[in-house]
């Protein structure tokens, strides 16, 4: 670098070079300044200067420079190399890449250059180019261990796992006898465990377990070891050698439920859908009772069998189980046991089970059949059991009368409270349930998970504002938005965004849901940087699994939460396009004067709020400056309220990009294909959304809104006018050839097709409202028939507990837009109120939305997080903090 500069200045050039790396960037730019005032069309200079700058956030000029100092030496491979390394700083991977080939063009064996092409192929996935630069760099410096490693691991992730152990073989073969020293050993550990699962991923399993025993003095990781040998013994079948070794790892952690899976597999008793044969059970259960006796103090072991027992044995063991539990007071016992609440009859067992413990309390102080009395706290774990218990199976009445029974026995347990607020949600009350977590909250000030736990409730009952003001208690500086955003606070993101939505708020939704696929962007990107350490390290496993992890990162619920809210955003903001300045001036138009003077005074406001914050933000970004000349990358946030999201040209090509994310990593859900459907019925792209129809079918084909898609496709296709182009022509013969493949309509009309799916499903609320919708939707004369349908069906499903809350709100709303009904809309809210007490959506009448109702809304906050209560006089008294004081 540099050598056509004189000596001077050539050394001046080493100076950039090195100010950059140890981000010295002043001295840098010094040194640069000192090059160009010689040489002032030197490229390699002015190319690492705008380097230099690019480090100070200066990117316009950065970018000047650098392409000014490549047009002036384009063969220069450092001005390639720079320019490569100012894309890359700006996450455009593919430029960079382009850059690097053309650098390697000029210097094709160059190795800082390989290294950093390299890097950017992992990151991009770009498998063949990683394996091809991986052996070029390992063919010009073999003597590099990393070179060796990198390039096994570029075949591995080719899929060419032989050829990695291969590599890995003859890297063994270029290390002495008694290699490695002391300073090394965890990392050849790690490699030779690597190896050693390459060999079983590849199949070569017996070769694996010869090279795991003869090399297992070299591994420094010995859990590990013997966690790679069973699971080696359990491929070739050598059971008896595997539970013999998974014997030894329980009694090193009795506490590892995957060790007891795999013990059990050793002695074929297990089964992956947990049915088991009345031997097997027997043999299970001798077996869990000779393991209880050796580690007597492990919880897993108690808790396991109780997923194979049945009857009085269930019954026998969850007693045991649970009674300690209760006197201890694990507030978490309910949580542990609940997937046992879907297993046919043990519900039944442990409500029974859990009300004579507690008559026993009442009665006589302790268990049943012991003369010991329990503390008085028990009394008050079993009903705060059963308050969980009775909320899961949906009787809210008697699950809140266990709670406020608990709450009157121990006014001073947060949890009661917490819980409480999460059997008012529910019931379908989240104005309460609000209230109860804010109540809980109170009660410890300095405990963020319970303030989380309110933050949410608040924001499930659409009160935003109250919920920032509370989230920013345990948020750095007070600064909410940024500290929450920063932190990558997902689930606070989500259900603000779906807050804004259920409001009408469209460009606070979607700037919420935008946030979250940012973060999965981050997360993607912060993969960047373990590339090199992890070969640099040797974790090698982990750094495999980490690559996997991040080829199915989009698959994960938050994304697919956050990619489903930003498409149905889209497609309303597509159904209701906001008004353009002309269509708001009209309507103002027509406005009285009073009016008019309120709603330009109101912009005003708002208009001036915006800019006070604005400012209020930049002025720290304004001044602050690091001594290295960097400034801080906050930048200040131009759409505080996402106007700008909204001002999109076509909202559909929009929503297609998420959508496109969803359907490459969310096949298999349902929910994918219904928005798929959506957005493809409105761009009138036909053939997409009949395949969207057919995965649907082949998800869940007794979905109601399968059967909803189905329909309304038809229906839709059928009404259009005869085809006259040859596309129109060649899509009208694909969906006739496609009509016979579905058994719905196989020689059925849609009306048949719909009255047979009703009979199927005669029994369920949903069902039938998808099919009253569709009787609107083919035959709109057949309306009140429709709506009967529904209103029949409140006498038949709803005391029986068998529609939920959710259900009977989405047929309330059915009845009210689609079919148009207001009238029974108000019947169906009537019905529901009676059914549903607590539903301040249908305002029942222990809801908070009756007029005798006792919750209000929470007050604003003070300083310290606590409620203001406001006195006769004036003065503030902070009376809830006080209370917090004596309790404790």
């Amino acid at each position: 670098m540099g050598a056509s500069l004189p000596s001077k200045e050539a050394n001046l050039f080493k100076l950039i070079v090195k100010s950059y790396e140890t981000k010295q960037y002043k001295k840098g730019i010094k040194a640069a300044d000192a090059i160009l005032k010689k040489f002032p069309d030197h490229g390699e200079t002015l190319s690492m200067k705008g380097l230099t700058l690019n480090c100070m956030d200066r990117k316009s000029e950065a970018y000047e420079l650098v392409r000014l100092g490549l047009k002036n030496d384009l063969k220069s491979h450092v001005c390639w190399h720079v320019y490569g390394l100012l894309y890359r700083s700006d996450r455009e991977y593919r430029e960079a890449i382009k850059c690097y080939r053309n650098a390697l063009r000029i210097d094709p064996d160059n190795i800082e250059i390989l290294r950093d092409l390299s890097l950017l192929q992992a990151q991009m996935r770009d498998l063949a180019g990683f394996v091809e630069t991986r052996q070029q760099l390992l063919t010009l410096k073999p003597n590099h261990r990393m070179n060796w490693i990198g390039f096994a691991v570029a075949q591995h992730l080719n899929y060419n796992g032989s050829k990695a152990v291969d590599i890995l073989e003859a890297y063994e073969g270029t290390l002495e006898d008694d290699y490695p020293p002391d300073n090394e050993r965890c990392e050849h550990g790690e490699m030779l465990l690597y190896k050693i699962s390459l060999l079983e991923e590849c199949g070569l399993t017996e070769r694996g377990l010869q090279e795991l025993r003869k090399k297992e003095f070299k591994i420094v990781d010995k859990l590990a070891v013997k966690e790679q040998e069973v699971s080696l013994l359990e491929k070739l079948g050598l059971f008896d050698e595997g539970e013999e070794l998974y014997r030894k790892l329980l009694s090193m952690n009795p506490d590892n439920y995957r060790y007891y899976e795999g013990l059990q597999r050793c002695m074929g008793l297990y089964s992956a859908n947990g049915q088991y044969s009345s031997d097997d059970i027997d043999r299970l259960e001798a077996l869990y009772v000779s393991l209880s006796k050796l580690y007597s103090r492990s919880s897993a072991v108690k808790r396991i069998p109780l997923d194979f027992l049945c009857a009085e044995k269930f019954r026998l063991a969850a007693e045991n189980y649970i009674q300690p539990f209760l006197t201890k007071g694990i507030p978490s016992l309910f949580s542990d046991l609940s997937s046992l609440y879907d297993h046919p009859g043990k519900a039944e067992i442990l409500e029974q089970l859990i009300l004579e413990l507690e008559h026993s309390i009442k009665t006589t102080g302790g268990y049943p059949g012991r003369s010991e009395k329990e503390p008085p706290s028990t009394l008050m774990w079993i009903l705060f059991y059963l308050a969980q218990h009775y909320d899961r199976r949906g009787q809210y009445g008697i699950a809140l009368t266990k709670i406020d029974e608990a709450i009157e026995h121990t006014p001073t347990v947060i949890d009661l409270y917490s819980v409480k607020s999460r059997i008012l949600k529910h019931a379908g009350d989240p104005v309460a349930a609000a209230a109860l977590a804010d109540e809980a909250r109170c009660m410890d000030l300095a405990d963020r998970y319970v303030n989380s736990e309110c933050v949410k409730r608040m924001l499930q009952a659409d009160q935003v504002t109250l919920a920032e003001k509370t989230a920013v208690l345990f948020t750095k500086d007070g600064e909410q938005h940024n500290n929450l955003h920063d932190m990558q606070c997902m689930w606070y993101e989500l259900a603000s965004g779906e807050s804004y939505f259920r409001q009408g708020d469209l460009g606070h939704a979607l700037k919420k849901f935008l946030a979250v696929e940012k973060h999965y962007a981050d997360i993607t990107e912060d993969q960047f940087d373990f590339h090199s350490y992890c070969l640099r390290k040797m974790t090698l496993r982990t750094y495999v699994e980490m690559l996997k992890f991040q080829d199915r990162l989009h698959s994960y619920s938050y994304f697919r939460k956050a990619a489903a809210g930003a498409i149905k955003c889209y497609l309303k903001l597509y159904d209701s396009p906001p008004k353009s300045s002309a269509e708001e001036d009209e309507e103002m138009s027509k406005l009285p004067p009073s009016q008019k003077k309120k709603l330009r005074q109101k912009q005003r406001k708002a208009e001036a709020r915006a800019k006070k914050e604005a400012e209020v933000k930049e002025e720290p970004n304004a001044t602050a400056v690091s001594k290295s000349g960097k400034r801080p990358a906050k930048p200040v946030d131009l759409d505080p309220h996402g106007e700008k999201l909204l001002q999109v040209e076509d909202p559909l090509v929009e929503a297609t990009k998420y959508l496109k994310l969803l359907q490459k990593h969310s096949s298999d859900s349902i929910q994918t294909h219904l928005l798929s459907f959506e957005v493809n019925m409105r761009k009138q792209k036909i053939l997409l959304a009949l395949q969207a129809v057919k995965h649907m079918l082949r998800l869940d084909a007794d979905n109601p809104d399968t059967h909803r898609c189905l329909i309304k496709f038809f229906h839709k296709v059928g009404s259009r006018p005869a085809p006259v182009t040859d596309a129109e022509k060649l899509i009208s013969g694909v969906i006739e050839a496609e009509r016979p493949t579905f058994s719905q309509l196989h020689g059925n009309s849609l009306i048949e097709a719909n009255t047979l799916f009703l009979e199927k499903h005669r029994d369920s609320l949903r069902h039938r409202a998808a099919v009253a919708e569709m009787i609107f939707v083919t035959e709109p004369s057949r309306k009140k028939e429709a709506i009967s349908l529904i209103e029949e069906s409140s006498s038949d499903l709803l005391p029986q507990n068998g529609a939920p809350l959710k259900d009977c709100t989405a047929v309330h709303k059915l009845l009210g837009t689609v079919l148009d009904d207001q009238d029974a809309a108000s019947r169906w809210k009537v019905r529901c109120a009676q059914y549903f007490p607590y539903s301040t959506y249908f305002e029942g009448s222990h809801s908070s939305a009756a007029p005798n109702s006792s919750y209000r809304q929470i007050p604003e906050l003070s300083e310290n997080g606590s409620p203001l209560n406001i006195s006769s006089n004036g003065s503030v008294e902070n009376l809830d903090a006080l209370k917090d004081l004596v309790i404790r």
